[in-house]
């Protein structure tokens, strides 16, 4: 499986975190938050798989572009970034060695907690 990391959605989420869009929960909530896989859909069909792929920090590249497994990684609900997503996220980054994954999720974390 090769997987890297998303720049687009690294950007996508600085932006959001820049712009105050962010649910400061705690470690454990992200299984809570998630987003279902009914939401998911839903957001993918009314808004593309370019919108989709910006809430995934990681690319597949053993999934084609237009299946949700090329996308790894979500750190939001498609409309805020949450802290609990990302640091369940770092933590699996780190576990399959995705180190650039992994320090885009400590970047990312780093400036939700600054604020």
């Amino acid at each position: 499986m090769t997987v890297k990391l998303n720049s687009k959605a690294f950007d996508h989420a600085k932006h959001l975190v820049r712009d105050g869009k962010v649910v400061k929960d705690t470690r454990d909530d992200w299984s809570e938050h998630a987003p279902s896989t009914q939401d998911e859909n839903k957001f993918l069909d009314k808004n593309g798989k370019a919108e989709y792929g910006k809430w995934y920090l990681g690319i597949d590249d053993d999934h084609p572009d237009d299946q949700k497994g090329h996308y790894k990684f979500p750190f939001g609900d498609f409309s805020k970034i949450h802290r609990c997503a990302v640091i369940s996220a770092e933590s699996r980054a780190s576990q399959n060695d995705y180190d650039d994954i992994r320090d885009a999720l400590g970047d990312l974390l780093k400036r939700i907690d600054e604020d």
